[in-house]
């Protein structure tokens, strides 16, 4: 059993209650909760070390959710009902945490529930675009065609983020790499250093060497300091960027971040017309479609010009106008929501912008790499430059001492 820390709200005084309840999973927490006449509305375990290890083993990964998908929609389309289809699908899929949740959704369906509403009770595993999209399927009869848009939108989903991490995984081993020889020469090198001057009348030590020493006495004595102080602030700020101003904040910095915000703006741009063009496709109402679209691309400012964007419809605007003057878009996106609704090819038009912002990122994730890769070949060159020096200079320094000597003599 887990312990689960829950909010929840009483229906009949509209009071929040905040309390501790023990099941085996969310789902029946959330159950229990309902049970005693509450309505949740946050649920998190509180169990760490084994229990957050099983959570990450228990992770479904994007590409077996993709696979999930093309293998469904396969099936659906060959004529095979949908629960036969669902165990087929259960017994070829490699993910344990996967097979079991098919497995209870095909119980779900098998009493009376559609699919939508039981993929619906994993949202960690099936997003709130997913479920609208297989909901849209179901009531139009079009559940392969739905489901294959998806696979289609999670495996370009996947390329952007992968493409992204591809582009920081090279600076952030570089330092890695530099922080682990800084500390070797600050805790190794630097002290034999020292033991050169020690019992020499007058020897001092250059300045730089002064300095590094410093820090270096500071770390092998109080490493334990260092370790909490980079731990506290780690998880500090982990914890802030969860909370709104924490997360408004950050995605102001991606949004502004120099060539890095030029990036996440059009990973913004993509991810909104890709979601919003295969939301569309399947005949979800636009109303639906700007909300969910501000959930998937996963920006405060973005999600709150998308709601006064629909404020804006309900008053008789056009999309594209609702957007056109709007500082969090790109003009290209607009402009290319004008066409489409003039024409009656939004989809297309959406479609074609998605392609044009992948294809943008991908230009601005070579720009990047090619920016990085100087500058840090510049820091490693200081870094390595002033190391040096630490540990030439009072070398030298004896050196000239020694000399010195042996010429008044």
């Amino acid at each position: 059993m887990l312990t689960f820390h829950y909010t929840a709200r009483n229906p009949a005084t509209g009071q929040k209650v905040q309390a501790n309840v023990e099941a085996d999973n969310e789902m029946a927490a959330a159950k229990l909760i309902r049970k005693e006449g509450l309505v949740p509305v946050d649920i998190r375990s509180t169990d760490s070390g084994l229990g957050y290890i099983s959570k990450r083993f228990n992770h479904v990964k994007a590409k077996d959710r993709v696979l999930f998908s093309r293998q469904l929609a396969t099936l659906i389309d060959a004529g095979l009902p949908i629960i036969q289809s669902l165990r087929s699908v259960a017994d070829q899929t490699q993910s344990k945490p996967l097979k079991v949740i098919i497995g209870r959704v095909v119980t779900d369906v098998e009493s009376g529930s559609t699919l939508a509403k039981s993929l619906a009770k994993y949202p960690k595993v099936f997003s709130n675009v997913y479920v609208s999209l297989v909901q849209a399927g179901e009531s139009s009869g079009t559940l392969d065609k739905s489901l294959e848009r998806l696979a289609i939108q999670q495996e370009k989903d996947a390329d952007i983020a992968s493409k992204i991490r591809g582009a920081m995984t090279y600076p952030v081993i570089v330092l890695l790499v530099m922080a682990a020889v800084l500390g070797f020469m600050l805790t190794k090198v630097l002290p034999q250093v020292q033991t050169l001057y020690t019992g020499l009348p007058g020897a001092q030590l250059p300045t730089i060497t002064s300095i590094l020493l410093s820090l270096s006495h500071f770390v092998t004595k109080f490493w334990w300091i260092v370790i909490i102080l980079t731990v506290v602030t780690v998880v500090s700020l982990y914890k802030w960027s969860k909370t709104r101003s924490g997360k408004k904040a950050f995605d102001r910095m991606k949004m502004k971040a120099g060539p890095i915000g030029k990036l996440y703006m059009k990973v913004y741009m993509a991810r909104f017309a890709r979601t919003a063009s295969t939301l569309v496709a399947s005949g979800v109402p636009i109303m639906q479609v700007l909300d969910i679209t501000g959930e998937a691309v996963d920006n405060v400012y973005i999600r709150e010009s998308l709601r006064k964007a629909t404020e804006k419809i309900k008053g008789g605007k056009s999309l594209s106008l609702a957007i056109k003057d709007d500082p969090n878009f790109l003009p290209l996106v607009p402009q290319m929501l004008s066409i489409g609704e003039e024409s009656g090819s939004m989809e297309q038009m959406l479609e074609r912008a998605a392609e044009y912002y992948e294809k943008e990122v991908d230009t601005e994730v070579s720009a990047i790499s090619s920016i990085i890769e100087p500058v840090l070949m510049v820091v490693l060159g200081v870094v390595a430059l002033i190391i040096v020096a630490a540990v030439l200079l009072p070398i030298y320094s004896l050196a000239n001492q020694g000399l010195g000597g042996s010429s008044t003599l």
